[in-house]
């Protein structure tokens, strides 16, 4: 699923740390990212993605087989684009006689099913074809299928979409329709077919995509979501074409984003993107338990049952749903550490399912320092990851009445007490937090939750805050977008562009914060560029420091110096690169860390 060469899909590969205007947009044709829409007209159709807000992708094909390993060699990437000559480039011969090999003796639908749902995932979407064109159900349309072309004798789409009924999961299919390897006429395909004719994108689309796609949704029963990918410059009409057969067979299923020419249901997000702002309407993000789709023996980057429960909670209370990804190996079985980290996870969503489900999005419209909020009706849930060691836990601006508020524990609820300081609310907390993952503090209000988003300096743990929250003069702000390695999407929103010269102190980043108790705050920036840059920071009215420090072309943190905030109240801070190699600095973000004297 992606525009590049990388996760789920790419087309073209961007250098490390560079992504022009240009690319980014063409990236954004590629994964269809330009969708926007509001919420299903029809609340049936589109209530499970609403209010499930947690689903389960499935990367699975003969790639899983090879593992990123052909002929003795290792290549490091997302492992479904194993084939493309961005990495092994497996010539289609060969690729089709290594489906004669490929045999899940392993794959279990049930057990598969039922991880999704210990997960606390309430749907699974799975690869039906990816870019490579191998189908993974018994197709009769094309007979480069897992049916046709491998020894297994099951169609594991039919098992899947059975143990996927038997468990109450909602099931969809992932269908790559512009990309395809190995049929002439695909996009990044043959250009003639096996008697030398040329062959264009009509004949792929009538003879494979369109027949492929009247299957899949004609032939498993009941299915919540179609997920195209990669539309690119495939024409308008042949989208159409597919989104009316998807309406037609299965009128109750959602149509992703990245169908292309704005025909999808909602937006999904650019791969392994976990927004930092709150995103209007019905969208998704798409991420995966370690660094590839598709298995790839060497890759053991688990994400932990914290991390996953981090990334889940910030794309729930910035509105949106998360489907995380699973890459069973070859034969069919899931990685055990990814099985554990969710089920991990999952054991947490069993203590606090009103935290993420049917949930709206936090009044603040960013993260706080210490974790996050999600809403339901008249109360705020507070998923507390950084404990204060403090016991004084504070929450910035909240503009709406608290009733009461009780620390859960489980089916435990302990009643905490709070008070106010100015737009500022105080609770007083255990010194130890009561669950080892997360936290949770059950506010119950007046009315709605409303709340002031600007960023409060948390007294007790460090507040960082994106650039991309900043005001900018004399500067660029912009998305970028890059991989560290071949697949793996890295995404920020950085100032960059900075004036030179007698003009350096022009560029400013600037953000407006709320104080609650004065004093000196550790200032540290996140940037990055070549060689020695010097940044300042200064308090309007107040305050400026400055420092040299080296760059570098990853992001890290530096850092700047101590500010001292005289009173509680309202400042206004702004950064600024001043010299060095200044065309080269990116910031990224800026964050304050309390002082403690005593």
């Amino acid at each position: 699923m992606t525009l590049k060469n990388t996760t789920c899909c790419l087309l073209m590969v961007f250098t490390l740390m560079s992504a022009s205007p240009v690319e980014s947009q063409e990236m954004d044709k590629m994964w269809g990212e330009s969708i926007v829409k509001l919420r299903a007209d029809d609340a049936e159709r589109g209530q499970l993605f609403a209010d499930g807000n947690y689903a389960m992708f499935i990367h699975w094909g003969i790639y899983s087989q090879l593992a990123n390993e052909v002929d003795g060699k290792t290549y490091y990437g997302i492992g479904e684009w194993i084939m493309n000559p961005r990495m092994a480039g497996i010539p289609i011969p060969r690729y089709r006689e290594l489906a004669k090999t490929f045999n899940p003796v392993k794959f279990d639908a049930m057990a598969i099913a039922q991880l999704a749902k210990d997960a606390g995932m309430k749907y699974i979407i799975i690869t039906a074809k990816h870019h490579d064109g191998f189908a993974m159900y018994h197709s009769q349309a094309n007979k480069f299928n897992i049916g046709d072309a491998s020894p297994i004798k099951l169609d594991p789409m039919k098992e899947l979409a059975a143990a996927c009924q038997k468990l109450g999961l909602g099931f969809g299919f992932y269908y790559s329709h512009n990309q395809d390897w190995t049929f002439p006429g695909g996009n990044n395909g043959p250009t003639k077919d096996a008697q030398g004719n040329p062959a264009t994108f009509d004949d792929y689309f009538q003879k494979k995509c369109l027949p492929q796609v009247k299957e899949i949704t004609s032939e498993y029963g009941p299915i919540v979501l179609v997920w195209f990918d990669t539309p690119g410059n495939m024409p308008k009409k042949y989208v159409q074409e597919l989104v009316d057969v998807v309406r037609e067979n299965q009128p109750k299923a959602l149509v992703s984003g990245r169908a292309g020419h704005n025909l999808g249901d909602y937006q999904s997000l650019g791969d392994m993107e976990v927004p930092h702002q709150n995103v209007e309407g019905l969208w998704e993000a798409v991420d995966t338990t370690n660094d590839s789709w598709g298995y790839a023996w060497y890759d053991e980057n688990w994400k932990t049952p914290e991390e996953i429960l981090h990334r889940l909670i910030a794309c729930v209370a910035r509105g949106g749903t998360y489907m995380l990804n699973i890459g069973p190996r070859g034969d069919g079985s899931v990685p055990e550490r990814a099985a554990v980290s969710l089920r991990s996870s999952g054991e947490w969503i069993k203590r606090y399912p009103q935290v993420v489900y049917g949930t709206d999005a936090s009044p603040w419209q960013h993260a706080l320092p210490w974790g996050d909020v999600t809403v339901k009706g008249n109360q705020m849930f507070l998923s507390v990851f950084e404990w204060p060691s403090g016991g004084q836990l504070y929450l910035p601006g909240l503009q709406t009445k608290i009733r009461s508020a009780r620390l859960l524990a489980g089916d435990d609820a302990n009643p905490i007490q709070f008070d106010t300081a100015g737009t500022w609310t105080r609770f007083t907390l255990p010194e130890c937090a009561p669950d080892e993952l997360v936290s949770v503090i059950e506010v119950n209000l007046q009315g709605k939750p409303e709340a002031d988003p600007t960023w409060g300096l948390d007294p007790e743990v460090a507040t960082e805050i994106q650039a991309e929250f900043a005001s900018v003069s004399n500067a660029v702000q912009k998305k970028k977008r890059w991989m560290e390695k071949f697949g793996e999407w890295k995404h920020v929103i950085e100032v960059t562009d900075w004036p030179t010269g007698d003009d350096a102190t022009t560029g400013k980043a600037s953000w407006e914060i709320d104080v609650v108790v004065p004093g000196d705050y550790q200032v540290d920036l996140s940037y990055a560029g070549e060689g020695r840059l010097v940044w300042g920071v200064a308090i309007d009215g107040g305050q400026s420091i400055q420092n040299q420090q080296n760059a570098s072309h990853i992001y890290q943190n530096f850092p700047i110096g101590w500010l001292n905030f005289p009173a509680a109240g309202r400042y206004t801070v702004s950064a600024s690169c001043l010299d060095g190699n200044v065309e080269t600095g990116s910031l990224k973000s800026i964050t304050f860390t309390p002082i403690h004297k005593e």
